[in-house]
This record gives structure tokens, C-alpha cells and sequence, in this order.
């Protein structure tokens, strides 16, 4: 195993905006031998980005219900008092600071307007919703769904993302399997052409934990092992991550994920957010 050991998709949504709460990730991450880490906050966290939920939430009382639960809780502009006042600081681990946010093809105007000039080291596009449908809330959604469909437009939409050069990486590029569903095909050329969408804007895959701590029966660890190929054959750079909520789950088998292609090219990889 080598390269510099990375978590690279840290929330830290489940605590305040203070230097005790940072310090209780950097602690983690000493204990775990990392070298960096990478915190970050969902775009739904914040009012500026509510728009972006409309759609989803009308089509869903269920998402409505997660939204009005989860959403709108903390302060855009405290979250950035706290990158300034954590990079006024000196730890033991590199941090740096961004934001996950839900694609949605209509609102990337919106994105970049309330992402640009705000001081992010990287900002991280995700699937989320494929046709209005939160395929990664609970695996109960999944009832009565098309999944051929699902995984055919979770893919032409990771392809739009990679094509926007709104973001600087994809996070879990293959989350959709997290609850075991598996489509009838291939998927051998999708995989190529998100390759070469996430190559041509310069952008970074998400080698992430997340889903097998999550769903350990029905998620492997890490992204499809032909889907690495592909990234490689493209040169595209994987970065490790635990998609941790709490300061115990960071490093979460970042060694293991390093053994599977995990933090490509890394080193000489100058963040700069592209909004």
C-alpha cells in the first residue's frame, strides 16, 4: 500500500460549528494514521440551496417528510466563519473544506451562484434522486421500482455532472447498489463513458465506504471493480472516503479501500473548485 492516507467525505452535520467539534474528527484521524481529511456539509443544510428540493419534495411525501426533518438546519455563512477560524489554526492532519451537493441538471446556475468566491478547497457533486426517486433513503422505496430504468438514468446523470464542470469530484460514483439491486445489462459502458466525462472536466471519483458500512449485507466496499478499471485506463483520480456523520466512522477501512485503487495521482493534485 502506498500514497498519503486520505478521507477524503466527512459530514460534520452532527454537531456546532466549533473548533472542539473539528478537533474531535482530527483526533479520529490521527488514531486512524491519516494524513488528511476532508470535511464537508450536504448542500441541503443550508436555505440558499432549498429550490434545489422542490421537485423531489412534491413528488414524495416521504422525501417532504426526510426535508422538513433534516433540511434548513444550520447557517450557510457560520459554516464559513468556522472554515476561516479552522484554517487560522495548526493540527497534526491537512483539512480541507467543502461541500456535497445533490445534482439536479436544472439548478446548476444556482450552484455555482451560491458556491462561487465562498473559499471551498473542493466542492463534491453527488447523485441523490434519479427521476424524483431517493434510491438511497431506505431500501423500502425500492418496491415496484424499474431497476434496469433507474440504473440506465443514475448513470446518464453522473455523465451530466461530470459534463458540467460545476464540481471538482463525483461523490460514490456507484451508490446505487448500496441496497443490493442489480440491473439485467452491463454496465461495462457506462462505466467507460462516466470515465471519460469525469477525465475530460478534470474531476475526481469517490472511492467511498459509506454504503458498506451502511448496508453491509448488499454493499460491497467501494466502487465495482470494472468501474475502477475504466478510471484508471482514463487517468482519473480516486480519492479515498468514509462519507463519515460522526468522528468515530473517520478512516472507516481507508486502508482496505488503498488495497482496491484507492488515492490515484493524488499527490500532485491541485484542488481548485471550478465554480
Amino acid at each position: 500500500m502506498t500514497g498519503r492516507l486520505i478521507d477524503g467525505h466527512i459530514h460534520i452535520e452532527n454537531g456546532d460549528y466549533t473548533l472542539d467539534w473539528i478537533q474531535q474528527f482530527v483526533d479520529r484521524a490521527v488514531e486512524m494514521e491519516l494524513d488528511e481529511i476532508r470535511l464537508l456539509e450536504h448542500n441541503y443544510m443550508f436555505k440558499e440551496f432549498e429550490p434545489m428540493y422542490d421537485t423531489v419534495r412534491s413528488c414524495s411525501d416521504f422525501v417532504n417528510n426526510w426535508f422538513i426533518r433534516k433540511a434548513c438546519k444550520k447557517s450557510y455563512e457560520q459554516y464559513l466563519d468556522l472554515i476561516d477560524k479552522v484554517r487560522s489554526k495548526q493540527y497534526p492532519v491537512s483539512i480541507k473544506f467543502g461541500l456535497e451537493v445533490c445534482y439536479f441538471k436544472d439548478y446548476e446556475e444556482l450552484i455555482k451562484e451560491q458556491t462561487k468566491d465562498k473559499g471551498f478547497d473542493f466542492l463534491l457533486g453527488s447523485i441523490h434522486f434519479v427521476d424524483n426517486f431517493a434510491f438511497d433513503h431506505t431500501a423500502q422505496l425500492w418496491e415496484g421500482i424499474d431497476v434496469d430504468k433507474i440504473y440506465r438514468d443514475y448513470f446518464e446523470d453522473s455523465i451530466d455532472l461530470a459534463r458540467s464542470k460545476v464540481f471538482d469530484g463525483l461523490g460514490h460514483p456507484d451508490s446505487i447498489k448500496l441496497f443490493g439491486h442489480r440491473p439485467s445489462f452491463d454496465l461495462a459502458d457506462y462505466y467507460e463513458r462516466l470515465a471519460i466525462a469525469l477525465s475530460d472536466s478534470n474531476m475526481y471519483a469517490d472511492q467511498n465506504s459509506g454504503a458498506q458500512r451502511r448496508c453491509p449485507d448488499t454493499a460491497p466496499l467501494g466502487m465495482d471493480k470494472e468501474l475502477i478499471k475504466a478510471l484508471r485506463r482514463h487517468n482519473v483520480k480516486i480519492i479515498t472516503s468514509s462519507d463519515a456523520h460522526r468522528p468515530e466512522d473517520v478512516g472507516y477501512k481507508i486502508k482496505e479501500l488503498m488495497k482496491y485503487g484507492g488515492n490515484t495521482n493524488v499527490d500532485c493534485y491541485d484542488i481548485q473548485t471550478k465554480a
